[in-house]
């Protein structure tokens, strides 16, 4: 098997998984709990907390634990809404979003909240101009990704957030494809989202970060928890697999960054070979995702082909509608065929060399067959 689908997930790495296990084990009770065993969860969890706020450099107290991505994007921008609504109903976003950040700013405009979308320049990165101009009094949110999960393209969140600073709104990022990969100072981002399992943690565990001076309205409620924004039962050894996943993805962060980055300079130079092959991916995108399309040839197509081989890649992000052409894709390149037959390749420090060999072996001979 060839695994070439990192950006939707990634495998667990067992000092993580040791982790887990250890604390499920020898960790018996609940962390709300008043005995011995209770308040021994509780030092774990505190102590798990507080290495994911060294490494990130935020304070401990800022760490709200969720289930997912997804949800800390929903607690994010819903939170926001909610609880700054008399401040006014204005959200600026982009078009290179995931789909748990778009669809949920759909929801709030059935409640009457308006949404823009900044401009994108050729190159896919966020406008600043047009930023400066969308930005309002009315204006609460400004929710923007790190990394988009389709192509790749890495937004400049530190101009961003120069911006954001600057007026009375909150400027909320989506890590997910970016934690571990390249470095975010948080410093001016007001809310954070991302996910264990995109770090080879668990999946069913992610975090959002919220700076001290921003309010939210919970979206789950009753209980006490490590948190008053998020009622449940803390689940402390999720919680202390994700301070593992965290410190070993930042640990080694170059040293991978760069080895990948060789990986995806050796598959460009492949593929450019091949006349009705695109690159989308380009100079200003991260190295651990690169997405291509195939002229004449569906995605899915394609992908099934390989699946036969046992390599597996993906046409968009996981999260996606599959039978939808990709907006991101159609976006940087305005060419809809382009945006309908689009496959996402995603390595990781984990991918060998050889396995790439493998891989442009196989899709030559798919090329082959599915261009005739």
């Amino acid at each position: 098997m060839i695994y070439l689908d990192y950006s939707a997930t990634t495998p667990v790495n067992k000092e993580v998984l040791d982790s887990f296990n250890k604390a499920n084990l020898e960790f018996i009770g609940n962390a709300n709990s008043l005995h011995k065993l209770g308040l021994n969860i509780d030092k774990l969890i505190h102590k798990a907390t507080e290495q994911i706020a060294d490494l990130l450099q935020v304070k401990e107290k800022e760490i709200i634990y969720t289930s997912s991505s997804s949800e800390s994007n929903n607690l994010a921008i819903k939170g926001i809404a909610f609880k700054y609504a008399n401040r006014g109903k204005h959200i600026i976003t982009s078009k290179l979003e995931h789909s748990s950040v778009t669809e949920t700013l759909k929801y709030l405009e059935t409640l009457g909240y308006e949404i823009s979308y900044v401009n994108n320049q050729e190159n896919g990165q966020v406008d600043l101009d047009d930023l400066k101009k969308l930005i309002r009094k009315d204006t609460i949110l400004v929710t923007i990704n790190a990394v988009n999960s389709e192509i790749g393209i890495e937004q400049p969140i530190q101009e961003i957030a120069q911006i954001v600073k600057n007026y009375p709104c909150f400027l909320h990022v989506d890590l997910t494809q970016a934690i571990g990969k390249i470095n975010i100072n948080l410093q001016n981002v007001d809310l954070a989202s991302f996910s264990a399992h995109k770090i080879y943690g668990l999946k069913g565990i992610s975090v959002l970060i919220k700076k001290e001076n921003v309010l939210l309205e919970p979206l789950i409620h009753g209980g006490k928890s490590t948190t008053i924004y998020r009622s449940g039962t803390p689940a402390h050894p999720l919680i202390v697999s994700m301070a593992k996943a965290l410190r070993l993805a930042m640990e080694n962060g170059q040293e991978h960054y760069t080895y990948v980055k060789n990986l995806n300079n050796y598959l460009k130079e492949q593929l450019k070979k091949y006349k009705d092959v695109s690159i989308n991916s380009n100079e200003i995108c991260i190295p651990h995702i690169l997405n291509i399309s195939i002229k004449g040839v569906k995605a899915e197509t394609f992908l099934h082909a390989l699946e036969e081989k046992e390599i597996y890649v993906s046409t968009k992000t996981a999260c996606s509608d599959a039978d939808s052409s990709s907006e991101a894709v159609y976006l940087l390149t305005n060419d809809l065929e382009k945006s309908k037959s689009s496959i996402r390749i995603s390595l990781s420090y984990l991918t060998t060399k050889e396995e790439l060999e493998i891989f442009m072996q196989v899709f030559a001979q798919c090329y082959k067959n599915l261009k005739i």
